[in-house]
């Protein structure tokens, strides 16, 4: 099949991953694979296929004129069998690129839960299919009432396991602390996700207060990007952080090339999110092996087994989350535990291969 993959994403983020691993995969599967990104978008340097068959385009918003077009003229072009897109702004970009192409399915995926505005939730009923990432996702659709249920499709997010197969084989913790300004005698505690109010950073940097103050090894770490406004939001953080006295305890990392080295070097991953739509971010810290600490948003019920393959506390509940971490610090072997079973559950669960070919079965489909 030869299959055009859209996103207008300009930080790399999940749902980015998600795009990535999707087309590199089916390429391995012998698809041949277009992109039409943003000219400075992150996934151009990540994807493997050849720079012909990257269209960049301004991909504006869902009513850029001038992007719409050029879909269109790149899809008749190139006869593309499947049209994807992944963020909401670029549905109706797809549907008119699809439209005006015979023949041409119109795949959307649903990375998030928040709402959709009216001519997103239009474009919406015209695709052949809206993959949800989550059954949370796909609930949400049903109760809108946006599509008919039978062209709604549940693939869970899928991890490549095999990044953090291939990164252990090299991996030294000590040295990759040592990089980071960490000290490598510490249990180690991160957070992974863009620094956004709704992630509740400062929720994980309260509880990290808490837990410093009994476990006095403990080190704590923060990978994300700031992308408001003058890094609004990092720099209330960094107060945060002063006040409690914390400077020398909390690293904030910034955006890390060898994420998986990180969380290979974790001890404890915390997801301190007030909503995740699947918590990818979460799954690759099972992935790692590192034992997890997560709010119970819907997405992340779907992916952490309570007190098995992690723990789920309340969202917003500083105190409950630092009883979670003061309890797996304090336990290396119920650490090990579940990081184990986190790996496994990850392996046999959600697993990129798995992702992968019901994807490829949505866009076999007939209609």
């Amino acid at each position: 099949m030869r299959i055009l993959q859209i996103s207008s994403a300009s930080s790399f983020g999940g749902g980015e991953r998600h795009v990535v691993d999707l087309t590199n995969a089916l390429v391995q599967r012998g698809h041949e694979l277009f992109a039409a990104l943003r000219p400075s978008s992150p996934l151009i340097q990540r994807l493997a296929i050849p720079a012909a068959n990257i269209k960049t385009l301004p991909l504006r918003n869902a009513l850029d004129p001038q992007s719409a077009r050029g879909l269109a003229r790149f899809a008749r072009q190139q006869r593309f069998d499947v049209i994807h897109a992944h963020m909401a702004r670029d549905y109706s970009l797809a549907a008119y690129a699809a439209r005006r192409n015979s023949g041409t399915k119109l795949i959307v995926t649903r990375h998030v839960l928040f709402p959709l505005h009216r001519l997103q939730r239009r474009v919406l009923s015209q695709a052949n299919r809206v993959i949800a990432v989550s059954w949370a996702v796909a609930n949400q659709l049903r109760a809108q009432r946006l599509i008919d249920d039978e062209r709604i499709a549940v693939v869970p997010n899928g991890i490549d396991e095999t990044r953090f197969v291939r990164a252990s084989r090299q991996f030294d913790r000590q040295r990759v602390l040592s990089q980071l300004n960490i000290p490598d005698d510490c249990v180690l505690i991160g957070t992974v996700g863009e620094i956004r109010v709704l992630k509740r950073h400062d929720d994980f940097i309260r509880a990290s207060a808490i837990v410093a103050r009994e476990f006095p090894e403990t080190q704590f770490a923060i990978a994300g990007v700031d992308t408001s406004v003058g890094a609004q939001i990092q720099r209330q953080l960094v107060e945060l952080v002063a006040q409690l006295g914390l400077q020398k305890r909390i690293h904030f990392l910034g955006w890390l090339d060898n994420l998986e080295e990180l969380l290979l070097a974790l001890d404890v991953f915390v997801s301190a999110s007030e909503t995740e739509s699947f918590g990818l971010a979460i799954a690759e810290a099972m992935a790692a092996g590192a034992a997890v600490v997560a709010t119970e948003t819907e997405g992340a019920k779907e992916v952490v087994v309570d007190q098995k393959t992690g723990f789920l506390v309340p969202i917003g509940s500083v105190e409950r989350i630092a009883a979670a971490m003061g309890q797996l610090v304090s336990n290396e072997a119920l650490r090990k535990q579940i990081g184990t079973g986190a790996r496994e559950a990850v392996v046999e669960k959600f697993s990129l291969t798995r992702m992968v070919e019901e994807t490829e079965r949505i866009y076999l489909a007939p209609d």
